[in-house]
């Protein structure tokens, strides 16, 4: 995989210091910063975006798709209602890992429900920002493994 991009969804600009109780002190940034290591390590494009913004989420998974770049995806609250990104993955046939922070079964009622986990190729939750470099690694490897086959 000669890329990866890493989009995030509404209120993770405000990790760190939202709930630290659920998501943790660690910030957006520090996230970034640990993947942008990986990144470097592995000799792959780290492309990192955070947006509160459906549309902008739908244009960034297109956008990866047609790139051939894999995604990592933490929808936010949008992994619960979005159709439109879901017909975004869907669509483009982004590979798309599906993260969370927490374990949303774990959770509220209504966050069990993921209108992105049928479309994604794996989904990673609950382990904190560990699930970010879990997806990062699970999408390196299935690059990995297509260049062989």
């Amino acid at each position: 995989m000669k890329a990866i991009h890493v989009l995030n969804g509404p209120n993770l600009n405000l990790l760190g210091t939202r709930e630290p109780e659920i998501y943790g002190r660690t910030t957006l940034a520090d996230v970034e910063q640990r993947l942008a290591q990986r990144a470097s390590s592995r000799e792959v494009e780290l492309v990192f975006r955070q947006s509160n913004h459906e549309g902008d989420l739908v244009d960034w998974i297109q956008e990866a798709a047609k790139a051939g770049a894999g995604v990592v995806l933490n929808a936010g609250a949008y992994t619960h209602t979005s159709v439109a990104l879901r017909d975004a993955i869907k669509g483009s046939g982004a590979q798309v890992v599906e993260v969370h922070l927490s374990n949303t079964h774990a959770r509220e009622r209504f966050r069990h429900h993921s209108h992105i986990a049928p479309v994604a190729i794996g989904t990673i939750q609950g382990f904190g920002v560990l699930s970010y470099d879990l997806a990062f690694d699970a999408l390196c490897a299935l690059g990995e493994a297509n260049k062989k086959s």
